[in-house]
């Protein structure tokens, strides 16, 4: 951990979307931050590699953390499984460079920093325990009594992605923020991130939905990206349908909670 920032921009779930990418990055308040945060899945989608490679052009303003979907494709790539559950993992896979593998293979599934007004924060994909855990705005509080064991009790807030729907709450005292989804959004089109510091400040990018969807249609060698990229740019997963669909892996059922 270093000194203390006084604002931090975080993005997370970019999930290979270039131009989603571009519109966040050049937002005058991003600009102007201390740093980047990346909380995970940075490219599993269709421009992995020209996303790493814009990320890592910006030397040390940007601070990493993988994500399940990052750790997916370098197991793939060295061997270590033959599929990967989301259908455009094997091509973006296949897409990044070695050095890139290699990059991603490196990243900590956790970080933590001092942001001014909000003290110790720690970073991570899913949980502080898990890249792939669930946890949902509405999830039980013993739920988050689970993934927060054993946590460090100085830590009072925890930054989190991996759903892809945007929210802030507090649980047993910790402020608990996802920034939603930059690539992938659930609920409402746009490009999802936050701004850290002295507060927790959620943020949209508007940016220009079909035109990004007909360059990754002509960028992009996917098989099925215009349909991909019409699906998920234009965020046709509804917030009820990911919540229902999320609900049961919080573990709300064996509890007896729907």
């Amino acid at each position: 951990m270093t000194g203390e920032y006084d604002r931090l921009a975080v993005l997370s779930d970019i999930h290979g979307v270039l131009p989603a990418l571009e519109a966040v990055l050049a937002e005058p308040e991003v600009a102007a931050a201390d740093r980047i945060v990346l909380t995970g899945d940075i490219t599993a989608g269709p421009q992995p590699a020209e996303v790493l490679d814009l990320l890592r052009s910006l030397g040390e303003r940007v601070l990493w953390v993988g994500g399940n979907a990052d750790r997916e494709l370098v197991e793939y790539r060295r061997g270590e499984r033959t599929e990967i559950p989301d259908p455009i993992g094997p091509f973006a896979a296949r897409a990044l460079r070695e050095d890139q593998v290699d990059f991603l293979a490196a990243l900590p599934g956790t970080l933590t920093l001092r942001v001014r007004g909000l003290g110790k924060v720690l970073f991570c994909h899913a949980t502080p325990r898990d890249d792939e855990e669930v946890v949902l705005v509405d999830s039980r509080l013993e739920r988050w009594a689970e993934v927060f064991w054993g946590l460090d009790p100085g830590i009072g807030t925890v930054v989190c992605g991996h759903t892809h729907m945007p929210y802030v709450r507090l649980a047993h005292g910790r402020l608990v923020v996802n920034p939603g989804s930059i690539g992938m959004p659930y609920g409402r089109p746009g490009a999802h991130w936050c701004l850290l510091g002295p507060g927790a400040d959620l943020r949209m990018t508007p940016y220009d939905i079909p035109g990004a969807v007909a360059r990754l249609t002509a960028e992009c060698a996917y098989p099925e990206i215009a349909g991909w990229a019409d699906f998920y740019l234009n965020s046709r997963v509804t917030d009820s349908e990911a919540l229902t669909a999320f609900g049961p892996r919080d573990g709300r059922e064996a509890s007896g909670i729907s």
